[in-house]
This record gives C-alpha cells, structure tokens and sequence, in this order.
C-alpha cells in the first residue's frame, strides 16, 4: 500500500481546485486545469470543471464531471474507495510516470479534508497503458463514461498489473475498508431500580399483641360501666 501511494502525488502546478458550497453530500469541486488530463474514458482540454458525486443512495463512489456551469455532463466515472493518511486541502492526485505526448492521467479525487477518496476505474485497454507507464496496478472495467450510474455499478472490476495481466483486485491492490457506520448507543435508564424491602419476621405475635389489647379495652369499658350504674 504505501508502495503505492509513494508512485503517485498532487501536481499542484497542473490545476487549482476549491470546494463550492454545496456541502459534504456529493463533494462539489470546481478544479481548474492548466493543460489537457486524461480521465477514464476521455480526454479534457484546459479549462474548469465541476467534480462531485452522483446521487446515487447505494454507493458514494460514482463521479460525475461537469462543465464549470453544470450544464453539461462530460462523463460519469466508476471509482472505489480510496485512502490517504493524512488528510490534506489536495484534491487530485496523477500518476508519476506518463509518456510526454500524453496528458496527464487522473488516478484518484480527493474532496479536501476528506481521510477517503475516489480511485477511478479506467477501461481496459486505457489501464493496461497506464499500469504499464506508471509500474503500478490499475483498476480496470468494460466501462464508458456515457453508461449509466446503475450500469457502472454493475460492472466486474479488476487489476491490471505492469505486464498487463488481468487479475482479481485483492491480489493487486489492497483497497481499504470505509470507516463504519457508528451505531447509537443504547438508551440508558436514569430510573433507579426500586430494591425490594426485607422480609420481616412472623406477624403472628402483632396479632396476638392486638387481641390482648382488645381484651384489656373491653375488660376497662366493662368497669367503666358498672360505676357508672
């Protein structure tokens, strides 16, 4: 992993980029380009587009670039997660090596602050190229940048390895686990147990205490009476 990471880095001279204000959800980005960059599926000239998330409830790893205007849709690209270990205000990170004829190849997105991003998915043919200029595995599909979020979630991913060999992403790539989703906590009762009171011993002598109290009140109510007579 950190093999791979060392192979790629921000090339902050190639583009600016800021967060709009559109919020977390789908991580709007306005990311200015200085030359031509190559995505999955498509080249784009120098100018300002829009990077941010498709709505897509399932997954957050479907991306969408726009013009700067939000007007039109150059392409929707497959990604998986992607991990950095220290979260930084970097947004693109390119692949180190790339023929000088060809532009520069967009390898993973980062939203600023963010710990996760998106690693692009390229298709086949383009990621056999590139795993093979960069030395690194590529992730790679039958995938169009005019598909369809659904359909590119349907799609079988693999790696690319530098000898162009086709294998499963586990044995190429060790894609980190998204953080979990933190279950509340349980409720806690602010409500003391009432504790059962001991038992005390037999009431049998209460009672018999209370009948000779009856007796002796009617034994003096008897005498009472007959002085009174």
């Amino acid at each position: 992993m950190g093999k791979r990471i060392a192979m790629i880095f921000c090339f902050a001279a190639l583009f600016a980029a800021l967060p709009a204000v559109a919020g977390q959800w789908d991580k709007h980005t306005t990311v200015t380009f200085s030359q031509p960059v190559e995505l999955p599926g498509m080249v784009l000239p120098a100018g300002t587009y829009v990077f941010r998330l498709a709505d897509v409830p399932t997954s957050r790893h479907v991306v969408q670039v726009f013009s700067a205007d939000e007007t039109r849709l150059y392409g929707t690209i497959l990604a998986l997660p992607n991990l950095r270990l220290k979260p930084t205000s970097e947004t693109v990170l390119r692949f180190e090596e790339r023929p000088r004829n060809k532009p520069e190849a967009i390898r993973a997105w980062f939203y600023p602050g963010d710990s996760f991003g998106q690693e692009f998915v390229y298709p086949k043919r383009e990621a056999a190229e590139l795993a093979q200029a960069a030395h690194v595995p590529v992730l790679a599909a039958e995938v169009t940048p005019t598909e369809q979020a659904k359909e590119l979630l349907e799609t079988p991913v693999v790696a690319i390895t530098p000898e162009k060999e086709e294998v499963e992403i586990a044995q190429a790539i060790e894609l980190p686990a998204e953080p979990p989703v933190v279950a509340a906590a349980p409720a806690v009762s602010l409500v003391a147990p009432v504790e059962e009171l001991p038992k005390t011993a037999s009431p049998l002598p209460f009672v018999a205490l209370l009948g000779l109290c009856s007796l002796g009140l009617a034994g003096a109510f008897r005498l009472i009476r007959k002085r009174v007579l």
